[in-house]
This record gives structure tokens, C-alpha cells and sequence, in this order.
């Protein structure tokens, strides 16, 4: 009897060895599978808490915001804390966390893809900007000089720098044609008209003298 009892005895240690062994196990295992990602984001900031990640493997983190990074990608190994601030913005801007988990498999997906949408702090939003309207100055349009296609543009006359003479101009008068003046020098005809000339004086006078001589013979 006292054998039997010992064995069980024996028999329900062991069990409870190996139970709290499980136990141990499940419990030691639990941190390494339970990945918590946890972060939250404001107007200003965002935090970022990671917890119970296998260390065995590397995780990696990224935020960005509106596509541009607010945190480069980074590798921890069982947990991530980190709070970044945003810079002010005037309108909605979007934040995105990207958590990549070493441990993942085709059946247990430990990643986490997030995004948030944060509005702008108050008193940083946007409001259209109020100007004065400016009165342009009024200015007289200058008409260009309107040319035909084709026709070469003739350049501007430079006054000579030179002074012009005042004294008027006598227009050139239209020259008479000469009248045929009487000669006055001698020619190859003169002997002949003054040997004519000579016999005419004779004549006459030997005329007159005829007529003489019968007047006195009458007589």
C-alpha cells in the first residue's frame, strides 16, 4: 500500500514539474509572439510605443508624412519608444507607420501598416491671405508704326551737323540762243565787191562825163 501511494505521489510531482515547465515555456514565449504596436498621433507629435517583439530577429520601423520621412527606416529588437514632432502645418496632413516584424510568416503576419489623418493646430490653420488692392498707374498706350509686309523701312534723316548757308538760291537761267552778229573782218570776197564797187564809180563817172560833152556840143 505504502509503495502505490509513493508512486503516485511520485507520479503527480512529476506531472506538476511538467505542467509549470509549460507553464514557464508559455509564459517566457508570450513577449516574444504577442507584438504589441501602439502609437498615437496629435496636432504636434507623434508617439510611437513598440512593444514585445522577437529580439532574435530585426524589426523595422518607418513614419512618414504626406510621403516625406519623419522617421528613416530603423531597426530595434524587442521594443521601440520614440516621440517625434510634427512640424506646423496649416492643413490636414496624413501619417503613416510602417512596422516590419523579422518573425513574420505566410501564417502569422506581424506587420502593422497604418495611417492617421492630423489636423492642424489651433491657430496654425490656413486662411487666404487679405491684400489691399493696388490702382495700376494709367499709362498711354503708344501706337506702333504700322508697316507693310514687304515695303523696306526707310531710315530717319540726320540733319547735317554742318551750318547751311542763308543766302537764296538763284535757279540757273535758261540760256538764248545767239543772234548771228554782222561781220566785221574781212573774207576772200571783199577784192571782188571793191573791184565792182571801182568800175561802177568809172562808169558813172565816164556817164556823167558823156553827158556833159553832148550838152555842150547842143549848146
Amino acid at each position: 500500500m505504502q509503495i502505490k501511494h509513493h508512486g503516485r505521489v511520485r507520479t503527480g510531482a512529476i506531472a506538476a514539474v511538467s505542467f509549470a515547465a509549460l507553464v514557464g515555456t508559455g509564459v517566457l514565449a508570450t513577449p516574444a509572439s504577442a507584438h504589441t504596436p501602439v502609437w498615437s498621433v496629435t496636432c504636434d507629435k507623434v508617439t510611437v510605443d513598440l512593444t514585445q517583439y522577437n529580439s532574435r530577429v530585426e524589426n523595422t520601423v518607418t513614419i512618414t508624412v504626406d510621403g516625406k520621412d519623419l522617421l528613416a527606416t530603423t531597426s530595434f529588437k524587442s521594443k521601440f519608444h520614440k516621440t517625434l514632432e510634427l512640424a506646423k502645418h496649416g492643413q490636414d496632413v496624413s501619417v503613416h507607420l510602417v512596422v516590419k516584424a523579422g518573425d513574420t510568416t505566410a501564417k502569422h503576419n506581424f506587420d502593422k501598416d497604418e495611417t492617421k489623418t492630423v489636423a492642424p493646430c489651433k491657430g496654425d490653420e490656413s486662411t487666404p491671405p487679405t491684400t489691399t488692392p493696388t490702382t495700376p498707374a494709367t499709362t498711354t498706350p503708344t501706337t506702333p508704326a504700322t508697316t507693310t509686309p514687304g515695303t523696306p523701312t526707310t531710315p530717319a534723316t540726320t540733319p547735317s551737323a554742318s551750318p547751311t548757308s542763308s543766302a537764296p538760291v538763284v535757279a540757273p537761267s535758261q540760256s538764248t540762243p545767239p543772234t548771228n552778229l554782222a561781220e566785221t573782218g574781212g573774207s576772200s570776197s571783199t577784192p571782188i565787191i571793191g573791184g565792182i564797187a571801182a568800175a561802177v564809180v568809172a562808169a558813172g563817172a565816164g556817164l556823167l562825163f558823156m553827158n556833159r560833152k553832148r550838152r555842150s556840143s547842143h549848146s
